[in-house]
């Protein structure tokens, strides 16, 4: 293209392909100013143009601009603050392959919005008014220095100064700073994730907030770096916005071409789908097949449902693994988050609230204002968040899970700033008991170190404990030796040049912990069955999880003094599961095949956590309350043993008399002096001075 202006070569373009939009944009102006313009359009009318606009686009985006602010339209509407917005550029670049000859050139960048300011007004016209002779002098603001008059344009003044800004005669344009960084399923292990900060002006400020994944179309700036008003030879980079494409549809970053779509078709109409799901999640860890279908169905997850009264009810089914040490319940945590299409890892020690949630920071990216950070469960959104060492968590920290998970919505309080993010991911947690080593005999929330009502909010909650047994150690050192030695050859074969290992036998040992379908392939699998499947319950598969739910439930109604055996949480369970298992073999109808194979999961997991080891039947309480009811009623007896000797002693009850009528009672002295010790913890009771107890 030559250099003079392309005014005439846009209004003909917009005549062409966009006149129905530009129509619509003059009925709404001034509320919307963009006209929203697909790159590969302006490529079919004008490849010389295209090529023009991503190698000089401030030229060409004013000629654009200008033609479309003069373009005729036949109503009476001036859209003479009205901008193009370029979206669909043909590629994308990521940050951390930004180059300096990127600079002033247009270019798309995708990634997470990690920070975002206030939106505020930025000065672009600036008038002064001269103090000695009243004359107004206008200056364009360009940059982020502030830019005041040399001298008075008036010819009879020409002085320098004194100028006052006036405000009212000014003019600004809402303006916001965000920091995108690079989408964490694009990063090689290990890779530090790079950001850039991008500067949007007009109505693109104030439509995006940290957590969302954006495509950000804009020029590529390079600014001075200056410290204590000394410039460096250093650029920093800036993008200036042009247009923001938010990606509501979940995992769109996954790709999946005709080919594969294909084959993931073929691959779900195998009969033996499910084998093979389980098959290829932690090939290399031996066993817990129940584990590893509950992870599979917590992959593809249920359905979220909106409701016409504005709820919404979660489809995200969370898992919590308790278990002793060594067992392999981190690398089944990772696995599983290589396999998710969006998945986020975070360990419970090195995790804050502020870090799993949002933080409101302080810092010169917002100019020393307050600006939001997006945590760990808010980058998971449409995705899973794994959560090592729960136990390990502070309990200020913990805290924050409670919303995320049943709501699936952060709530910030922060520093003046509230806001509401949305973190609609799976949680997948996995904690160690507190002595070391798993009890069957004690309640869960007292071995784990957690709170009863976190615990209450996990659909599965699965006991992996290491028990001694020769068939069971043979087969898992036998697995774990195959595996090193398939690691071991492979090595040989690849560094040392005299190595007389083949392929064929590299290929033979591998087998052992090759996963049935490829991890790639996986992840678009699943991708696309949370994209396109969403199945409806039928009558007989609704009415047999009715029947397993009432079932459970008759189980304490006979007897008044029975235990709670479930509630409506785990009912909500049982469906999401119910879902998660048609999804996996891509079906839009949940058959009575799938609630069967669901009841038997969700039935070992009651039996592992919810069973009281004294009576032998389900009780939920052990989860939602922390005690079993057969031990609720020992404390509530003893508590009324201490009330009733009060009055006898006095207001003091002696501590041997109450052990006394405790095991008359039936209850042995261990468990009295136990439950003693938890009533003193919980402030029921304390002891006035040494032998002796009052109740609160």
């Amino acid at each position: 293209m030559t250099e003079h202006s392309s005014e005439p070569v846009w209004e003909e373009f917009y005549k062409r392909y966009y006149w129905e939009q530009l129509l619509s944009l003059a009925g709404i102006y001034p509320e919307s100013k963009s006209l929203v313009i697909e790159f590969p359009d302006i490529e079919r009318y004008d490849l010389e143009l295209a090529t023009e606009l991503l190698e000089t686009p401030t030229k060409v985006l004013d000629d654009a601009n200008n033609a479309l602010q003069k373009i005729d339209l036949p109503m009476d509407v001036t859209l003479e603050d009205a901008y193009i917005r370029i979206v669909k550029l043909s590629s994308r670049i990521d940050i951390r392959l930004l180059r300096s000859e990127n600079i002033s050139k247009l270019i798309a960048i995708d990634g997470i919005i990690r920070k975002a300011t206030e939106v505020r007004p930025k000065l672009v016209r600036a008038a002064f008014e001269c103090q000695r002779c009243g004359h107004i002098t206008n200056v364009f603001q360009s940059g982020n220095k502030f830019v005041q008059p040399l001298e008075c344009e008036n010819e009879q003044c020409g002085r320098q100064g004194p100028f006052k800004l006036l405000v009212n005669e000014s003019t600004f344009v809402d303006a916001q700073k965000l920091r995108l960084q690079e989408s964490p399923e694009d990063l090689r292990g290990g890779e530090q994730p790079q950001t850039l900060d991008i500067d949007i002006e007009d109505d693109l400020s104030g439509l995006v907030a940290p957590g969302d994944r954006v495509t950000i179309v804009g020029t590529l700036r390079s600014y001075q770096r200056e410290k204590n008003q000394i410039k460096s030879t250093y650029f920093d980079l800036v993008l200036d916005g042009l247009s923001i494409e938010r990606e509501d549809h979940e995992f769109d970053e996954i790709k999946i071409t005709p080919e594969d779509e294909e084959v993931i078709r073929e691959l779900g109409s195998s009969p033996d789908i499910y084998d093979r799901m389980i098959s290829s999640i932690a090939p290399s860890i031996f066993g817990y097949e129940e584990i590893k279908e509950a992870m599979a169905l917590q992959l593809f997850s249920g359905v979220a449902k909106h409701l016409p009264d504005g709820s919404r009810i979660r489809g995200d089914i969370h898992m919590l693994l308790v278990g002793d040490p060594g067992i392999a319940k981190s690398q089944l945590l990772r696995y599983a988050i290589k396999l998710s299409p969006r998945g986020i890892y975070t360990s419970g020690k090195g995790t804050t609230s502020a870090g799993l949630t949002a933080a409101a920071v302080k810092d010169d990216f917002g100019d020393g204002r307050w600006t939001l950070e997006a945590g760990a469960l808010v980058l998971a959104d449409k995705g899973m968040a794994a959560v090592d060492e729960m136990d390990k968590m502070a309990k200020e920290d913990r805290s924050a899970l409670h919303e995320a998970m049943e709501q699936q919505t952060i709530s910030i309080a922060k520093a003046g700033i509230l806001a509401t993010l949305k973190s609609r991911c799976a949680l997948l947690g996995a904690a160690n008991p507190k002595f070391g080593r798993f009890d069957k005999y004690e309640n869960i929330p007292q071995q784990i170190n957690m709170p009863p009502a976190l615990i209450s909010r996990f659909d599965l909650i699965f006991i992996l404990t290491d028990e001694p047994g020769k068939k069971r150690d043979t087969d898992i050192a036998e697995h774990i030796m195959k595996g090193h030695y398939a690691g071991e050859i492979n090595a040989q074969f690849h560094n040392v040049q005299s190595s007389l290992v083949t392929q064929d036998q590299i290929d033979e040992a591998m087998e052992v912990i090759q996963p049935s379908i490829d991890p790639e392939l996986m992840r678009k699998y699943i991708a696309y069955s949370k994209r396109n499947v969403f199945p409806v319950l039928e009558g007989d598969a609704r009415q047999m999880i009715i029947d397993f739910y009432l079932n459970l439930r008759n189980q304490g109604s006979s007897d008044p003094n029975s235990p709670v055996p479930v509630t409506a949480r785990q009912l909500e369970a049982l469906v999401r599961l119910a879902e998660g298992s048609a999804r996996m073999r891509l079906s839009n109808v949940v058959t009575t095949n799938d609630v069967n194979r669901i009841i038997r999961i969700v039935n070992e997991s009651l039996r592992q956590v919810m069973t009281d080891p004294e009576t032998g039947k389900l009780d939920v309480d052990m989860i939602s309350t922390g005690m079993a009811k057969s031990q609720r009623d020992r404390a509530k007896l003893i508590r009324d043993i201490i009330r009733e000797l009060q009055q006898e002693h006095e207001g003091k009850a002696p501590k041997d008399e109450v052990l006394l009528r405790a095991s008359e009672a039936g209850i042995d002295e261990d468990k009295a002096e136990d439950i003693i010790k938890r009533l003193k913890r919980e402030g029921a009771i304390f002891e006035p001075r040494n032998g002796y107890l009052k109740s609160t």
